[in-house]
Formats: C-alpha cells, sequence, structure tokens
C-alpha cells in the first residue's frame, strides 16, 4: 500500500509542476504561430540580409535560440525552430552559439523585398579582384560584425602580398566607420600604404545617431588597441574612443572625401572622389549602408524646417513636429523629441503598421501612444511642407494639414549602387534573377 501512495504522491507532483510547464511551451507556441501569420500578411517574413538557417532534421525544439534572440526573429512552431519575423534579424548569431545540436547556421537567402546587397566570398572580396566590401553595405549590421569583416579582408590582402611600387597605395578605405577604422588599424598595424576615404565625419552611422544614443555591443579587440568590453556605451562616448584611437595611431583619414568613381587600371584602381585622383591596388568599400538620404521630394522640402537625422533632441522644445518613416530610427527619434517639454510629435508612416522594429523601440513607443505623447497616422504620405504646416494624404479622399514647426524624414539612404554596377560588382538581386 505504501508503494501505492509514493507512486500516486509521485505522480501527483509530477502534474504540478509539469502541468504550468506545457501550459506556458503551448502559449509559447500559439503566440508564435499568431506573430508567424502576421508575419506573412505584413510580409515581413522572408530575411533580406544575413539570418538563420535552420535544419529542421537536426532541431530538437528546446527554444534556446528563441530564448537568446534580442529581436524575437525565431518562434517554435510545429516543435521546431522557425523564422516568425524575417525583417527583423540584424545578424546577432547568438542563436548559432547557443543551439546544442548544431542546427542552425547564418547565411543570405534568395534576395527578396527589392534588397540590393553585393556579392562578395568568405574573404568578403567582390567578383571585381581587388575589391572589398565589409560592415553594413553587404549587408550584415552589429559592429562586432564590420569589425571582424575587415580584420579578415585585411589580413587576406596581406596573405595575397599585394605591395606595387606603382601605386599609390595597397589598400584604400572608404568609409570611416567602424568598419573602415578597423581596416586603417590593421593596415597601419601591417606597415602597408593605405588611405583612408570618409564622405562625411569620423565615425560612419554612429556619428549620425541622436545624442545619448545608447550603442548596444558584443565585446570585440581591436588591432593596436586591445578589447572593447563594453556591452553598453553612449555614442559620444563610442566616438570618443574612437578619436583616441585615431590620434594616437596617427590614423591617414581624410573627410569630407566622397569615393565618386572606381575605374579599374592595370594592376589595381583608380579612386575618384572631391575632385581628386589616387591609385591603389586594393579597395575596401566600408560605407555603410545611409548612403545619401532618401528624399521625398514634395513641393517645400528645400526648407530649413527639414532634416534627416536627429543629433540633439534636447536643443527642441514646445515645438510641433513631424517625423516621417517608421524604421528604427525615425521611431528613437520621435521617442527623444516626444520626452522634451512641450513638443508635440506626429509619425506620418506609408504603410498600416510597424512591421521590423526592434522591441525595445517598439514597447516605448506603444508606451507614449498609449499616454498620447505620440500620434501616429499610418498609410500617410507628406504632399507638401509649408512653413507653418504640412499637408499629409491618408486615402485619395482625405487631406489635410498639420500645423508644423519641423520636419524630420527617415526614408532610408540612397545606397551606391550605381557605384558598385559602374564598377563591375555582382549583385545578388541580379544573381536571382538570372
Amino acid at each position: 500500500m505504501e508503494s501505492l501512495y509514493t507512486y500516486v504522491i509521485f505522480f501527483v507532483l509530477l502534474g504540478v509542476l509539469a502541468i504550468p510547464y506545457w501550459i506556458r511551451v503551448a502559449k509559447h507556441q500559439r503566440e508564435a504561430h499568431e506573430k508567424l501569420a502576421k508575419s506573412k500578411q505584413s510580409g515581413i517574413l522572408t530575411p533580406v540580409t544575413l539570418h538563420p538557417h535552420i535544419d529542421l532534421a537536426k532541431c530538437i525544439g528546446c527554444a534556446s535560440c528563441v530564448k537568446v534572440c534580442p529581436e524575437s526573429v525565431l518562434g517554435i512552431v510545429n516543435g521546431r525552430a522557425t523564422i516568425v519575423s524575417g525583417l527583423k534579424c540584424v545578424g546577432h548569431a547568438l542563436c548559432t552559439d547557443v543551439c546544442p545540436v548544431g542546427a542552425i547556421t547564418m547565411g543570405f537567402g534568395s534576395p527578396k523585398q527589392g534588397e540590393e546587397i553585393p556579392w562578395y566570398d568568405d574573404n568578403y572580396q567582390t567578383n571585381v579582384p581587388g575589391l572589398y566590401i565589409t560592415g553594413e553595405l553587404g549587408g550584415i549590421g552589429l559592429i562586432k560584425n564590420a569589425i571582424a569583416q575587415s580584420k579578415r579582408a585585411i589580413q587576406y590582402i596581406i596573405q595575397k602580398n599585394v605591395k606595387d611600387g606603382k601605386l599609390s597605395y595597397d589598400v584604400v578605405i572608404a568609409g570611416a566607420g567602424p568598419a573602415g577604422l578597423t581596416a586603417a588599424l590593421a593596415a597601419h598595424a601591417n606597415g602597408m600604404r593605405y588611405a583612408v576615404l570618409e564622405q562625411g565625419s569620423i565615425g560612419g552611422t554612429i556619428f549620425h545617431y541622436p545624442r545619448q544614443k545608447i550603442v548596444l555591443m558584443s565585446q570585440v579587440e581591436l588591432p593596436l588597441y586591445g578589447k572593447l568590453k563594453f556591452t553598453e556605451i553612449t555614442k559620444e562616448e563610442l566616438l570618443k574612443i574612437w578619436l583616441d584611437i585615431i590620434q594616437t595611431n596617427k590614423l591617414n583619414i581624410q573627410t569630407n572625401a566622397k569615393v565618386e568613381s572606381i575605374l579599374p587600371i592595370q594592376g589595381g584602381f583608380q579612386i575618384g572622389f572631391s575632385g581628386s585622383t589616387i591609385t591603389t591596388k586594393n579597395i575596401i568599400l566600408a560605407l555603410g549602408r545611409r548612403g545619401s538620404p532618401r528624399k521625398l521630394s514634395v513641393p517645400g522640402e528645400e526648407q530649413s524646417k527639414v532634416a534627416y537625422q536627429l543629433v540633439d533632441a534636447e536643443a527642441y522644445l514646445q515645438k510641433r513636429i513631424l517625423i516621417v518613416g517608421g524604421g528604427d530610427s525615425a521611431i528613437e527619434a520621435a521617442v527623444a523629441l516626444a520626452r522634451q517639454k512641450g513638443n508635440t510629435v506626429t509619425i506620418s508612416y506609408r504603410r498600416s503598421d510597424f512591421v521590423r522594429l526592434k522591441e525595445k523601440n517598439e514597447k516605448q513607443l506603444k508606451d507614449l501612444m498609449h499616454s498620447k505623447k505620440v500620434k501616429v497616422i499610418f498609410n500617410s504620405q507628406v504632399q507638401e511642407i509649408k512653413s507653418d504646416s504640412v499637408v499629409l494624404k491618408e486615402d485619395p479622399d482625405h487631406v489635410h494639414t498639420l500645423s508644423n514647426d519641423f520636419v524630420f524624414v527617415f526614408a532610408g539612404g540612397e545606397l551606391p549602387i550605381k557605384l558598385l554596377k559602374r564598377t563591375g560588382v555582382r549583385l545578388r538581386t541580379e544573381e536571382y534573377n538570372q
């Protein structure tokens, strides 16, 4: 009889522990199914850059990858890991690190969604010998990835023993963001003749972040510097580190030098920039994906009240502000401006819903919308910008005017696709459409 009671107690305890667990599992799977259906409906399921490739034959559905993904890209569907919000993936690759059975690898898929991403090999060399692409322009985000790619590209160039005294440089690096500066450090450390050409200011994409923006990082190691051990750091602190590194090592960087042409010549390239030319054996394009700001092309856009980046939200108080766009940059600007005293912030977005926001930004926006500090007008487009107002069109029959002091446009950037095509660089979209 005692053994019977023991079994009863055992199974009762098992039920007490197991039932809540399976309820949670069922809930998570239901949420993943719902997110997958929503992503399919919104057209945000298919990733366009680096993303997880899941071998379903190996996957055991343990959900370790789901738990570590900071952007909620993955979910468990039918007992297996599945991409449920593909466009949110920025290539963290944490999922590959934690998978206990090696079922996840990172890679590109068939390019869709109109994204044009250059083709390159494992050493980041394009189909044009001597021309390399690292960082965001290659479709892979995150500072840690940019640093790793540039170090590998320079190491490969060194292995090829490319020094040529007939040309001005062994390598020219276009862009002074994390990818470009890492390439410069690696070249400098190895005694290479190099130059960095930056169309704007040092820091690349980071320079254009709003003031005091928190930058999330993984620990990385820089040539001639050592480890950057920060996981969170402000824009200003990170830029100070870069500037200190540049000054300490006296890196050869020219700012306000936009690369305008890349002409293949005997043994290398002739690069045209800002009215000058130089020659080099190799070139690394570390340009980021901002490019030149994409404009709205509407009447009144030339006014000084229109800007394409927000540097200091604290400079705007008691203002009526319109944010145009629905990506993370737009939402971060809206959040920063809404927190300043007296501002009225409205977001105009051409879609019916936000489709690829980071979890943190989405939550902050929802809180501000709930408290009525931010108003969002979906399915809307700017028709005209006037001195004290903006004309918005929501549908063919609904046009209205908003009182307005400033307009911030976050419509993405014009990528240097024409430059790449003129140089002969193959794009992944071209490969897909063949």
